[in-house]
């Protein structure tokens, strides 16, 4: 039988990596309306972003040393990237029908996945991912990874920094009244562009430190690795209310719970493991997106930005 409290810690941290990359999803929609499906290959990118800093530093580099580093290079590329899509694949059809832009996100997605196949040394296939020297950690019966380390850092200082820059900050109040009403704001003289540009670069700054926290985490990265766990943090940001930001990481930390519990203890059922415990991880987590829609569909925390026609 699995230890429950370490169970516990699986899944909050698994969930705090869901509520990273969440968190671009939720702040594109409700500012544009948009749900971006080619935000998991923005997190994908930003792995790969890493990891190519690590490979350009000198041979025997600390990996402490080199850790920061590979996070700004990573938040760099990927939000290059999120800032391209945004200015030459979305905002030509900001006025389009509803269904344009959600199948070039589609389409987007696709070709950054190939892309990366395509251009980067040996993709095709896992690439490993340097780790954190030290640990494992254990606190009483609940044992810590190194690489989960970042992550417990990470997650907190990044809500930590998104709350105080949406709330306290001239642009953050931008994004604001640029979610409730995008007309009334053009006319208060808000540059409504740059502040949607400012969305997508600060969501993929936040899949960028995921997809880092992913590295380290299990050790490798793939060019595949953005469709599914986009797709399981899309559902984090619809459970927490998608156009809410707290909601997307509280989303996130229910997500991965609800996944690690029922893959431990669902596969343990007689006649269950011969199906697969990471299969019914997955399948609970889509599940669990299903009665969220069907009982609750303004998701947990509701859905804090107006709805416009």
């Amino acid at each position: 039988m699995h230890e429950l409290p370490q169970q516990l810690v699986n899944g909050l941290l698994l969930g705090s990596m869901y509520g990273l990359v969440a968190i671009g999803y939720t702040m594109v929609y409700g500012i544009v309306q948009l749900i971006n499906f080619a935000h998991g290959e923005i997190f994908m990118i930003g792995g790969f972003g890493g990891l190519s800093v690590w490979l350009l530093l000198p041979s025997g580099t600390s990996m402490l040393l080199a850790l920061p580093l590979m996070i700004i290079g990573a938040i760099v590329i990927a939000t290059l990237v999120a800032i391209g899509a945004e200015r030459f694949a979305y905002r030509p059809l900001r006025n389009a029908p509803r269904l344009a832009p959600l199948i070039t996100a589609i389409g987007l997605s696709l070709a950054l996945q190939q892309a990366v196949w395509a251009w980067y040394p040996d993709a095709k296939s896992s690439v490993v991912f340097p780790q954190l020297p030290g640990g494992p950690f254990h606190l009483g019966s609940v044992t810590i990874q190194t690489g989960d380390v970042f992550l417990l850092i990470a997650a907190p200082v990044s809500m930590a920094f998104l709350g105080f820059f949406v709330q306290k900050t001239r642009t953050g109040r931008g994004m604001q009244a640029t979610a409730q009403d995008p007309d009334t704001a053009k006319l208060m003289g808000i540059n409504t562009d740059r502040i949607i540009m400012i969305a997508f670069a600060l969501g993929a700054a936040f899949a960028a430190i995921g997809a880092v926290a992913y590295g380290l985490k299990y050790g490798e990265v793939q060019f595949k690795m953005g469709f599914l766990l986009g797709l399981k943090a899309f559902t984090a940001a619809v459970l927490g209310g998608i156009g809410n930001i707290y909601g997307a990481m509280i989303g996130g930390l229910v997500l991965g719970l609800a996944e690690t519990l029922t893959t431990v203890y669902v596969s343990e059922i007689p006649g269950m493991q011969q199906l697969g415990g990471q299969s019914w991880g997955n399948t609970w987590a889509f599940v669990l997106l299903i009665l969220v829609l069907l009982f609750r569909p303004q998701g947990l925390l509701g859905q804090r930005v107006a709805d416009r026609a």
